[in-house]
């Protein structure tokens, strides 16, 4: 081997000055988000949260009309902390959505837009009535005598000719 080469390649590998042995330095991926986890469980054990078991759904209301939806959420609780840690994938839907299963569950504030959610129902509801009665059946233009009479007459022309 050529000593060139060979001082190249233990410069490659050595990691700090002339006296450090040589290592390779391992290269790490990106940050992982299970630090952050522990940072939250960490805090959470702070509060002297509990975990609560048996909770199927969670649904929290926003002012707009929406709902975020946690299904078979992870439920902690802190009583003297009046903390709550919800954990699980959401989805943000419209209250329509979700009317049957959550109505025991709307306060006043999300009874104001269920109440809005009705009258639009309805509205909709008349608009498609009265414009389908008016699509289906067409106004009465002649009466049906004097267009009875035409007929015949068009008839005997064609037998006539």
């Amino acid at each position: 081997m050529n000593a060139d080469k060979l001082n190249k390649l233990q410069n490659q590998v050595r990691i700090g000055g002339k006296g450090t042995p040589r290592r390779k330095v391992k290269k790490t991926s990106g940050k992982s988000s299970s630090g952050d986890d522990r940072k939250l469980s960490a805090a959470l054990t702070k509060l002297n949260v509990q975990p609560i078991a048996g909770v199927d759904e969670v649904n929290m209301f926003k002012d707009d009309g929406k709902v975020i939806h946690f299904s078979h959420p992870r439920v902690s609780a802190a009583a003297n902390a009046n903390t709550f840690a919800i954990h699980g994938r959401s989805t943000e839907k419209e209250l329509a959505e979700l009317i049957p299963g959550i109505l025991n569950q709307l306060g006043p504030d999300s009874m104001a837009a269920l109440k809005k959610l009705a009258e639009s129902f309805q509205q909709a509801q008349g608009e498609n009535a009265a414009g389908a009665d008016d699509d289906e059946i067409p106004d009465l233009v002649e009466s049906f005598e004097k267009a009875d009479v035409e007929d015949k007459a068009e008839d005997k022309k064609e037998e006539s000719a």
